[in-house]
């Protein structure tokens, strides 16, 4: 059968004329079993398409959800970081208080949070591979802050029971800003506006307009109003256990020898006396007559 001759007529029905085709057997079976190849690759076809698709969008919602991982781990790690520089001020202040009151630093009770949730989160770059690996920094993180927090509070309370009692002892610290301005010279070493010589600041330099109202950083006592050569106006205010605050270049003073201020009271007015570049403020605090960085005792 495979070698018979199979005859196949077609008619033309408008013509009516017949043509003939002679094809053998073998022909025909590879003619269909062409056709059910070709049908059957078309539904394996059809078949790897949808699988591909579907796979596509199994895909597209894994990268999806990994990206929105992604952001919720970043949006995390920066919450983490602004919760440590909080501790860190937090710590700052505390240590500020302790040397307001005397009371001894407990630096083996503080524990570092160096380094944070990790560096590239702060870039915003976060592989697919690491973010198992950040959150389990982030945990560790949480921990230690968690730890430090305990700590702080403890080291609070300590301070809480010790100012109530050295009440009179913070009322005494010069712990306010005297004046509003922005401080255009830090303690210490700096050149000299006048000689460009290395010299040593004794306080900090507050930059405002002439007539600009200085206030008591505490309650005191006024020790002396007078006039020198290079601080020109110069007012001294002595707070008790060794503490004297000194204001220079003033415009005029507002309180006299011998009267007792009180915190946020105005006591003189800013100006440009004495060596001066322009108007300015000229604040020291010492203890015991030596110069500190009045840094150390200002809390707002």
């Amino acid at each position: 059968m495979l070698f018979g001759k199979f005859h196949i007529v077609i008619f033309r029905e408008k013509r009516g004329s017949t043509r003939k085709l002679q094809m053998r057997g073998w022909m025909l079976l590879g003619l269909g079993l062409l056709a059910l190849a070709l049908v059957v690759g078309n539904a394996i076809l059809l078949a790897g398409m949808f699988s591909s698709g579907s796979l596509e969008r199994s895909l597209s919602l894994t990268e999806k959800s990994a990206n929105e991982q992604k952001t919720q781990l970043l949006n995390l790690s920066q919450k983490l970081v602004t919760l440590q520089k909080d501790v860190t001020r937090i710590r700052d202040f505390d240590s500020k208080l302790r040397v307001m009151i005397n009371l001894e630093q407990e630096n083996t009770m503080s524990v570092s949070s160096r380094g944070g949730p990790g560096q590239d989160m702060n870039k915003g770059y976060l592989p697919i591979y690491r973010q198992e690996l950040l959150a389990r920094k982030m945990n560790e993180f949480l921990r230690q802050l968690s730890v430090e927090a305990r700590l702080e509070e403890v080291r609070q309370q300590e301070i809480m029971q010790r100012l109530r009692a050295n009440k009179d002892v913070l009322e005494s610290t010069p712990s306010l800003w005297p004046a509003g301005g922005w401080v255009t010279s830090g303690f210490g070493w700096r050149s000299s506006p006048f000689t460009s010589k290395r010299e040593f600041h004794k306080g900090l330099d507050i930059a405002a307009p002439a007539g600009t109202p200085i206030f008591a950083p505490s309650r005191g006592i006024v020790s002396a109003v007078e006039r020198d050569p290079a601080y020109g106006l110069l007012l001294s205010v002595t707070h008790g256990a060794g503490l004297t605050t000194r204001y220079a270049h003033l415009q005029r003073v507002n309180v006299k020898h011998g009267q007792v201020v009180q915190r946020g009271e105005v006591i003189a007015y800013m100006g440009d006396s004495g060596r001066s570049t322009g108007p300015h403020l000229h604040y020291e605090v010492r203890v015991g007559g030596v110069p500190v960085n009045p840094m150390r005792y200002i809390l707002n």
